[in-house]
Parts: C-alpha cells; sequence; structure tokens
C-alpha cells in the first residue's frame, strides 16, 4: 500500500511551511496557528493580528 505524503503549504498567519492544517477558500492556516487562534480571547492583542491575517483570505478570493 502506497503511503500517502502530505503537501507542504506556507501558512498565512505564521509564513511558515507546514504538512497538517486547515484550508479556508484557496488559504492555508497551520494546525499550530489555528489552535493559537481557538484559545485567543478578543481583548487579546493577538486577536487583533489573527483579524489582519486573515482578511488575507477574503482579498485572495475577491482578486
Amino acid at each position: 500500500m502506497e503511503q500517502e505524503h502530505a503537501k507542504i503549504e506556507t501558512c498565512i498567519i505564521c509564513g511558515q511551511e507546514k504538512e497538517e492544517g486547515i484550508r479556508i477558500v484557496s488559504q492555508f492556516i497551520c494546525e499550530d496557528c489555528e489552535a493559537e487562534m481557538v484559545r485567543t480571547e478578543a481583548e487579546d492583542a493577538k486577536y487583533r493580528f489573527f483579524i489582519g491575517r486573515m482578511k488575507k483570505i477574503g482579498l485572495q478570493k475577491n482578486a
């Protein structure tokens, strides 16, 4: 049985190349950033950072 190789992609949040994560529209978010975003409260300073990075999803879709 042939083993499937994961595709390495660049995370739109941290900019690192990772194999595991999620795709939203055409953008990749690594599982580490996904987990951190889920735990981040709206009052946290990092929340605005995540929102700014997530805007790339809409920009790519409308381009």
